[in-house]
């Protein structure tokens, strides 16, 4: 009752401004979704109700409004439950807005960067099941965040800062046991920051610091210790070189680990994949796992997807440039790259020439290279060029353009990416940018980017 009177008294305005920010939040995880408002909801209430709807869209109700999303293509899992996680921190507040017991003490939901909230509810959904939840549960996710954007912005030494944290979950694991808290535990809060030596015994990549479910502060953990149990597990996707252990370590119990990279990128992994990352001053929903099922299908051959997406990863984080070309078709190659770049050419056109280095992977499988190698021919100006059976044709290879560029011509952004989609025509392509990003074209459009 006292809900619907000061519902009544906040008139439509309320209402209205909580509908901008719901398809506000959702535009911005899900850029290349529409979304708006189709009609009355037989009731309006605060929680957000789905409805089974057929085809690729979703349906659901919310404030007095029925509101259709649709893309595309099929929505996956995590967006699905991107949409759903919006929808419930969004709840949770307004309901916080009428709700008598509300303190002063509740106030931070209402601050701080609203994305971070839904990212939040995304990871740990806990603390916003509810008005009481609301108010009994510290927003975890939230607080490591600032304190790792914040850290973002300091410097030792005149090198970037990495940190990193392990929230720890509240599903079952064998393999650890949260430690007691000691009596004088600090919240993983930002006050850490102003700890100068706080950033020497968290640096992110080797040591991580250990969260307990109330918010403090209670071990700093060595990160591949902590994975060990999990060595031998598969995980969902590949991942970076880097953060293989950090993948591992929420394999199991519903651990939350976040990374300040040396790069200044926060990435958050859980379920043994990298979920999110933050960079360019914007959240994304990497959204690994649909992806690389993606690639993998495209392929057709597991092996050579993994090897070469476990590649692409590497070089991004190192912010290497390159691309993969896997052709349908090998006996296109030449409509892909000149003569002299394959592989199989022995002509020496000049002294000098990269291609004088060819013997040296002549008749090679990209699966028997190291991942190391793999990605060392892979820095080379130009493409690395492959058959589905994973021959190697070409390495440092100048993809063709329309119109042709001359050979020596070196592949920016803006080149590699004409490059890349000219050369979807022909097969599968994986593009690694300067930048940090992996992107799928196929059939001369963009399919994704990580």
């Amino acid at each position: 009752m006292v809900l619907s009177v000061a519902r009544e008294s906040g008139g439509p305005v309320l209402d209205g401004l909580n509908q901008q920010l719901l398809i506000r939040g959702v535009k911005y995880f899900l850029p290349s979704s529409h979304i708006e408002i189709v009609g009355r909801a037989r009731e309006s209430t605060p929680e957000i109700v789905f409805h089974a709807t057929p085809g690729s869209g979703l349906s659901f109700e919310w404030l007095g409004n029925t509101y259709a999303l649709t893309n595309h293509r099929e929505f996956t899992d995590h967006e699905q439950r991107m949409v759903r996680s919006i929808g419930r921190f969004l709840s949770a507040r307004y309901e916080l807005l009428f709700d008598s017991e509300t303190t002063a003490g509740n106030v931070p939901i209402f601050g701080g960067l609203t994305e971070d909230r839904y990212v939040s509810t995304f990871l740990d959904g806990r603390g916003f099941g509810g008005t009481t939840s609301a108010r009994a549960l510290p927003d975890r996710v939230s607080e490591a965040i600032e304190v790792l954007r914040i850290s973002a912005l300091s410097s030792y030494e005149d090198k970037r800062i990495s940190t990193g944290a392990l929230l720890f979950g509240t599903l079952p694991d064998a393999c650890h046991e949260l430690p007691s808290t000691p009596p004088d535990a600090l919240a993983y809060s930002s006050e850490l920051t102003s700890i100068r030596s706080f950033h020497r015994i968290c640096d992110g990549l080797r040591t991580i610091a250990l969260v307990d479910g109330k918010g403090a502060m209670v071990e700093l953990v060595d990160v591949h210790e902590w994975a060990q149990p999990f060595s031998e597990m598969d995980l969902p996707v590949p991942t970076p070189r880097r953060y293989r252990t950090h993948s591992q370590a929420t394999l199991c119990g519903g651990h939350v680990c976040l990374v300040l990279t040396p790069n200044g990128e926060i990435k958050i992994f859980g379920e043994g994949v990298q979920l999110f990352s933050f960079f360019d001053g914007r959240w994304h929903l990497t959204d690994a796992v649909s992806k690389y099922q993606a690639w993998e299908t495209a392929v057709g051959r597991r092996g050579l997807a993994s090897r070469l997406f476990s590649a692409g990863l590497n070089l991004a984080e190192h912010r290497r440039g390159g691309m993969f070309v896997v052709l349908e078709d090998p006996r296109h190659a030449l409509q892909v790259v000149s003569g002299v770049d394959l592989l199989e050419t022995n002509q020496r056109e000049r002294a000098g020439a990269k291609n004088q280095l060819h013997y040296l992977l002549r008749n090679t499988s990209a699966t028997e290279l190291s991942t190391a190698v793999l990605e060392s021919i892979a820095q080379i100006d130009g493409s690395v060029v492959l058959d589905r059976d994973s021959r190697l044709l070409a390495f440092g290879a100048i993809l063709r353009h329309t119109p042709p560029v001359d050979d020596n011509e070196e592949i920016g952004e803006g080149g590699r990416t004409a490059a890349a989609i000219r050369a979807s025509q022909f097969g599968e392509v994986l593009m690694v940018s300067e930048g940090g990003l992996l992107s799928f074209y196929q059939k001369g459009h963009c399919i994704w980017t990580l």
